[in-house]
């Protein structure tokens, strides 16, 4: 019979399951991917703030992505490479921190769900004391109660498939409407333009998808739990390692900047 500690204030997560000869590869890995994350994503807000060529709504409004996944990052990604290196009898974590993180976790996907959600949690009370997860996330909370989460449940998978409809109703839609243009439009530039930007887009978008529908399936099978925690790693680390390639470095005003400081001046013809 499992033990029960009722409303404790230390967690323990399990975090990834790795066997020992392979720790330091994946940590190092993991590291680089975090490192490259941040350095890119920093270097393009910089240089979006810096450049006043680049100070126009549209570069702007594209700085939201390289700093959510700054923020989202610096949240998740230090912590878990510091419990990779500890036994797991030492990866604890206050349940207030536990918390934190979860919000903020989820923040990033949708507000107005994650305010909702932190409620129904909160209040149930914890039997548990163990986060079967790498870092927090709602259904690891609800999952330390002994109480009924069928509320929890059925809230967050309502909520999860009116999401994933309308994200990818709106993909469809677009992707529909940008076909049309294209296939009406005899302006091969602006085709080969719009494939190049679509077809990067997509393949980003299909990574946060289909990891993202993993997480939330494998959660309802413990069975699978270590596929599950390496989904959710890659959910984070992937596309956050993509977007700033993605969407930075393909624009050509970003380029041309960036070609200043690296490439090297052309030497002037003696006379």
């Amino acid at each position: 019979m499992e033990n029960y500690t009722y409303n404790s204030l230390t967690l323990q997560l399990e975090g990834l399951n790795i066997l020992e000869d392979f720790v330091y590869p994946f940590f190092f890995f993991f590291l680089f991917s975090y490192v490259l994350i941040m350095v890119a994503n920093i270097g393009i807000v910089v240089l979006v703030f810096t450049d006043k060529n680049l100070h126009q709504p549209m570069y702007l409004f594209f700085c939201n992505l390289p700093f959510n996944d700054i923020l989202q990052h610096s949240l998740m990604a230090p912590r878990l490479l510091i419990d990779m290196l500890r036994p797991p009898s030492e990866r604890l974590i206050s349940y207030y921190e536990c918390v934190v993180q979860a919000f903020t976790t989820h923040m990033f996907s949708t507000t107005s769900h994650t305010v909702l959600i932190i409620g129904l949690t909160i209040r149930l009370n914890r039997c548990r004391t163990q986060i079967l997860n790498p870092y927090c996330d709602n259904a690891s909370l609800f999952k330390l109660s002994c109480e009924n989460v069928y509320i929890n449940n059925v809230y967050g998978l309502t909520f999860t498939v009116i999401l994933f409809t309308a994200s990818i109703g709106t993909m469809v839609l677009t992707y529909s409407k940008i076909t049309v243009v294209c296939l009406t439009t005899k302006n091969k530039t602006l085709n080969r333009k719009a494939l190049k930007t679509c077809s990067t887009h997509l393949v980003v978008y299909l990574i946060m998808l289909f990891s993202a529908m993993f997480i939330i399936i494998l959660h309802r099978f413990p069975e699978y739990s270590n596929y599950r925690k390496f989904c959710s790693v890659f959910f984070h680390i992937f596309p956050g390692s993509l977007n700033s390639f993605i969407y930075g470095f393909q624009s050509k005003e970003i380029r041309k900047i960036l070609s200043r400081f690296f490439v090297l001046p052309k030497i002037l013809p003696q006379k």
